[in-house]
């Protein structure tokens, strides 16, 4: 059984930071890549960034240069530090994580977290 379970959002005014958290836990092995994805109401969800094992980055064209993705292996925990907010960034902001479950296993299968509110006021 694997839970991935995020923290840190909230309300914040246009122009605020905030800084979400998830954390991994249960059978896991071995996490490879490490995503946020967000989706705003009435619209489908988008990738927001991802880092690699390696802790390569990549970043969505709408958050670049605003957001930071990172990540601690030794607590399987991933981060997205969200700084000069829009409106636009408003949604359910989800982790996902490529693991392992199982030393035997040949593929990575992708785990969601439940999700957590951000919520940018003009």
């Amino acid at each position: 059984q694997v839970l991935l379970v995020e923290s840190g959002g909230g309300l914040v005014q246009a122009g605020g930071s905030l800084r979400l958290s998830c954390a991994a836990s249960g059978s896991i092995v071995t996490i490879r890549g490490m995503h946020w994805f967000r989706q705003a109401p009435g619209s489908e969800r988008e990738w927001v960034a991802s880092i690699s094992s390696g802790s390569s980055t990549n970043y969505a064209d709408s958050v670049k240069g605003r957001f930071t993705i990172s990540r601690d292996n030794a607590k399987n925990t991933v981060y997205l530090q969200m700084n000069s907010l829009k409106p636009e960034d408003t949604g359910a902001y989800y982790c996902a994580a490529d693991l392992r479950t199982s030393v035997y296993a040949v593929t990575f299968n992708r785990h969601w977290g439940q999700g957590t509110q951000v919520t940018v006021s003009s």
